[in-house]
């Protein structure tokens, strides 16, 4: 049994149960009465869950706080429609477009951004968002004003149920591909900017190429996310830019746990779920969402996951301890 505890990895089959129960999750929730709602609101909460992983490459593993996302998302999700609609491309060739297109408007904040130090880029990444939100309010040519932007998806993607798969499977590409980011060399030297930039610097690490290849990196996930929810919705209007949407990504990150792999979606599909299902109390609800929030930060600083990561490593040192002494006796 030694050998099979050592070869486990926790977070591998966290993933793996959570991935088999969010399969299994629309087969349940036909047998409810309010099965079908439910099934819209967690497909749009692991929307958000994408967004939150792109926000968590950029903050939790590089240290860059952005306040920028809910604009990225809103240009994804604009871009998606007005490619497909107005231009006439093919479904299948404007997502990717999309997403590299927010990856370019990304690279090009990052350029002028990145050789600041501090709280300089929030600021900036806060005022882009602010800039973006009065633009596709203003400029309705653009953003289609109160009416938004109709969408209409390929007859593949009508179903709610293969909205909700299709969405979980870009889900779980992208909490693939950001652990792979971070296992590979390129993750060693985000994760060492994170610690000490100087230092990095001085050892022959470029800070802001890194920071710049991260930043570009998440907007292309932002507009992925952006992407999912013009396909979902079928409709975009100028509200999804809005810079309320980036202070509820950052929320669901810190929440779920910045700097690790899964707490950003526990965060994202938890919070969101959880607020929809308390809708009813009105603006209310966000009084004890705000006293959720404190008593999370005083009791898991790290977040949800990062707190179960340390009650983990608590428990290992506890049985270690037990171990060391039987372990000399036999000796």
């Amino acid at each position: 049994m030694k050998w099979i505890k050592e070869k486990l990895n926790f977070n591998l089959l966290v993933g793996l149960a959570s991935l088999t129960l969010a399969a299994l999750l629309p087969l349940l929730l036909q047998r409810t009465s309010g099965g079908k709602y439910n099934m819209i609101v967690l497909t749009y909460a692991m929307i958000w869950a994408v967004a939150a992983c792109s926000l968590n490459l950029i903050l939790g593993f590089t240290g860059q706080a952005c306040l920028a996302h809910g604009a990225l998302v809103g240009i994804g999700a604009y871009s998606m429609a007005i490619m497909v609609e107005r231009v006439g491309i093919n479904y299948w060739l404007a997502f990717p477009l999309t997403c590299l297109l927010t990856a370019f408007i990304g690279f090009l904040i990052g350029l002028p951004s990145f050789r600041t130090r501090g709280p300089y880029f929030a600021i900036v990444t806060l005022c882009f968002n602010v800039i973006v939100y009065a633009t596709f309010e203003n400029w309705t040519w653009l953003s289609g004003g109160l009416a938004g932007q109709s969408f209409e998806v390929p007859p593949v993607l009508a179903s709610r149920t293969t909205k909700y798969y299709f969405v979980l499977a870009f889900l779980a590409l992208t909490v693939v591909v950001v652990r792979q980011i971070i296992k590979s060399i390129v993750g060693a030297s985000f994760l060492s900017i994170l610690s000490n930039e100087s230092l990095s610097e001085a050892v022959g690490i470029s800070a802001f190429r890194n920071k710049l290849l991260s930043f570009t990196v998440s907007c292309f996930l932002a507009g992925m996310a952006g992407a999912l929810f013009a396909t979902v919705s079928g409709r975009v209007d100028y509200s999804i830019t809005s810079f309320l949407h980036s202070f509820n990504i950052l929320v669901y990150t810190l929440i779920g746990g910045v700097a690790t792999i899964a707490g950003p979606v526990i965060g994202a599909v938890g919070l969101y779920y959880l607020l929809d299902r308390i809708k009813g109390f009105g603006e209310f609800r966000y009084v004890g969402f705000g006293v959720l929030l404190i008593l999370i930060i005083i009791f898991f600083p790290r977040g949800l996951m990062g707190g179960i990561n340390q009650l983990r490593d608590w428990v290992k040192e506890k049985r270690s301890t037990k171990v060391a002494p039987q372990g000399e006796v036999g000796s």
